[in-house]
């Protein structure tokens, strides 16, 4: 007998002590989301603003930053309202495009911060070919790939998805995840399973291998110069390993989380399920702007003029 019906809305139960708390976590998120889009506004900003910064290098960052202002734009806002509401409620529709934004983020991301290596792969393995191999149309055909081929992946996947019927209403969520919607549906959902783990394992994996490529290149490199460049060197390559590893990290979680979801405390469960929409796009604009020496200066010289005249 089939039991699947074709529901228009969604009920986000993930939250917890909503009845208690909705002032508390509005007050905290809003903070936090305010701050993200002040941190990454300011250096997108600086680095728009000053010609000199018109490098590839810096227009990565940009386009970095950019994304983490995509991704959070489209989980806070609905989670700021679901806390002031007395239901949890999403369209099916809505829910569908929340998931297919936060997935194209997330592997935009990965695939931005294998650009970003390539970059400084080149800069310090093939410097007399940097101008050659790293040019601004190479840059333009890197960023559209960055984001074309992660939205075409995650659309078909989403497409997949909205095929199948659904059984049941409540997602035990606080924002829209493919895989926790596909789990509503009692049919055969295999298909989904292996194009997810497909995506999976195309979207990471090669970014992955490539990053750790061009760093142990980069390594044997400054191994074989003086200890001047290689604290020139490190100077530009350690924000990005770090954001590398940070994001890294938090997607591990997420996947682990999304798979072992009811064998760990539900409210580990949620933070561990928003530690990618939280850390990286806090700590990716600090990182740059206080180790880059170059957007550094300029956003102290433009708070200095700002300063001198109030």
């Amino acid at each position: 007998m089939d039991y699947s019906t074709n529901f228009t809305y969604l009920l986000m139960e993930g939250h917890v002590d909503l009845e208690h708390y909705r002032y508390f976590y509005f007050v905290i998120v809003l903070a936090v989301y305010i701050l993200i889009i002040c941190f990454n506004t300011v250096v997108i900003f600086i680095i728009y603003s000053d010609k000199l910064l018109h490098e590839p290098m810096y227009i990565f960052i940009a386009a970095l930053l950019f994304n983490s202002l995509f991704g959070t734009t489209v989980l806070y806002p609905k989670l700021l309202n679901d806390f002031l509401s007395e239901r949890q409620v999403t369209s099916y529709q809505a829910c569908m495009l929340q998931a297919f934004c936060i997935y194209t983020y997330g592997i935009s991301e990965f695939t931005l911060l294998s650009a970003m290596a390539y970059d400084r792969y080149v800069s310090i393995c093939k410097p007399l070919q940097y101008a050659t191999l790293v040019k601004m149309s190479t840059v333009r055909k890197l960023l559209f790939f960055s984001w074309f081929v992660p939205s075409f992946e995650i659309g078909s996947l989403v497409i997949l998805t909205y095929r199948l019927q659904l059984c049941k209403i409540k997602l035990d969520r606080i924002y829209c995840n493919n895989y926790a919607i596909v789990k509503l549906s009692c049919g055969d959902t295999s298909v989904n399973n292996s194009y997810g783990l497909f995506v999976l394992c195309v979207a990471v994996f090669p970014p992955v291998i490539f990053v750790i490529y061009s760093y142990v290149r980069i390594l044997n490199v400054c191994l074989k110069n003086s200890k001047d460049f290689r604290r020139k060197a490190l100077q530009t390559c350690f924000p990005h390993l770090i954001i590398f590893i940070s994001f890294s990290v938090t997607v591990c979680f997420e996947i682990i989380n999304s798979r072992l979801e009811g064998n760990v405390p539900h409210i580990i469960n949620m933070i561990m399920s928003v530690e990618n929409t939280v850390i990286p796009p806090l700590i990716n604009p600090i990182i740059y702007g206080l180790k880059l020496q170059e957007i550094f200066k300029r956003i102290k010289k433009q708070f200095s003029w700002k300063k001198g005249n109030v």
